[in-house]
């Protein structure tokens, strides 16, 4: 038994290795029976190496390329500290805050996924000029989460979409998962309280800019034209906690 690891995939494989076959005993009567005898043997044999019962095993990195969980964390954060967010992507890099009192969830959620390192490489796969830019989604599709939706928390009254929000993406009432957007330009009364905002944007608004500039063409499957040409990663999201 022979078992190879190929790549990220392994490989067990059966190998049989014909040795000691009668026709490569040496004899000292060198007839030409014998000699005959030595080339249809060596004729007939069967190939020296055959490989049977070959099975490809999915490699774990494989498997887990698009981590999915359950049901949504637990309550990790502290309510009354600072969560300062920075996000590097492709274009550079943006830093800003939570609000942990006002989503306390949501704000849960999000330092939840990227201190697991859930959002670092994904795509942000959606941008539309003087709207948004969406990331989140591992499958880099806008229809991929962590396996678990959670509810809306109420927006309060003094928040809105002003530029550089962080509100969460959803399908529709209490479907937020891990995918969110960061609002490109000033929405206040442009666009209806249903997505649940969760932090803000305080520095870095000219790689958002940046972003909000680059080419698109369609989505996958069609729809609208906010899929970018180049691809704009989020390269990392670090969380740091601070005593108020």
């Amino acid at each position: 038994m022979y078992k190879a690891r190929l790549g990220t995939s392994r490989y067990s494989c059966l190998l049989l290795v014909y040795s000691g076959h009668p026709c490569f005993v040496a004899h000292q009567d060198y007839s030409s029976l014998r000699y005959f005898s030595l080339i249809v043997c060596l004729l007939t044999l069967v190939p020296v190496l055959f490989l049977s019962g070959c099975t490809q095993e999915s490699s774990p990195q494989a498997a887990t390329a698009v981590i999915s969980f359950g049901e949504p964390p637990l309550m990790e954060i502290d309510t009354s500290k600072a969560y300062l967010v920075t996000i590097d992507t492709s274009a550079g890099t943006i830093r800003g805050r939570l609000y942990p009192e006002a989503a306390p969830q949501t704000s849960n959620n999000f330092v939840s996924l990227a201190r697991k390192g859930y959002y670092d490489g994904l795509l942000i796969h959606r941008v539309v000029k003087g709207f948004v830019l969406q990331t989140g989604d591992p499958t880099g599709t806008g229809s991929g989460g962590p396996g678990y939706r959670f509810d809306d928390e109420p927006i309060p009254d003094h928040l809105n979409y002003v530029k550089g929000t962080l509100a969460m993406a959803n399908s529709g009432p209490n479907t937020n998962g891990s995918q969110f957007f960061v609002v490109l330009d000033n929405l206040t009364s442009k666009l209806p309280k249903n997505y649940t905002i969760f932090g803000i944007i305080e520095d870095g608004f000219e790689v958002l800019d940046e972003i909000g500039a680059t080419p698109t063409t369609l989505q996958p499957g069609g729809g609208e034209s906010s899929r970018p040409i180049s691809d704009l990663i989020m390269q990392k999201v670090s969380i740091q906690e601070l005593e108020e």
